[in-house]
């Protein structure tokens, strides 16, 4: 792996910091998925996450240059989001944490029941 990731200016650090929040992994995986999307299609599609918290991955998302929100001139007005290249490609990083958890899940699960899971 390329850079030192306990230097503080590591690029690695970015894709840490990325996948770190469970919604903006979660975004990504279901536009990989299922190509271009409009933010109500994205809410039917993703369990327990409210509007106001699929605002703000996609915000962090487009900030971070993963995901493109494309306006339509239309009256209502129409949003969609799609995937940028640098979006794409970490659906293959996303699909290999759930085939982690897949494997570990059940022992995360425990290990957190032992300590009294909130």
């Amino acid at each position: 792996m390329a850079g030192d990731v306990f230097a503080a200016d590591c690029r690695a650090r970015i894709a840490f910091e990325v996948l770190a929040n469970r919604w903006d992994s979660v975004v990504v995986f279901v536009l990989g998925e299922s190509g271009p999307m409009r933010p109500r299609a994205m809410l039917d599609r993703i369990g327990g996450i409210s509007p106001k918290v699929l605002n703000q991955a996609l915000r962090r998302l487009e900030y971070n240059g993963l995901v493109e929100r494309r306006r339509y001139a239309e009256a209502p007005p129409r949003v969609d989001y799609t995937l940028t290249e640098a979006g794409s490609a970490l659906i293959g990083p996303i699909r290999a944490m759930g085939a982690w958890a897949a494997v570990h899940g059940d022992a995360v699960i425990s290990a957190q029941d032992r300590f009294g899971r909130p």
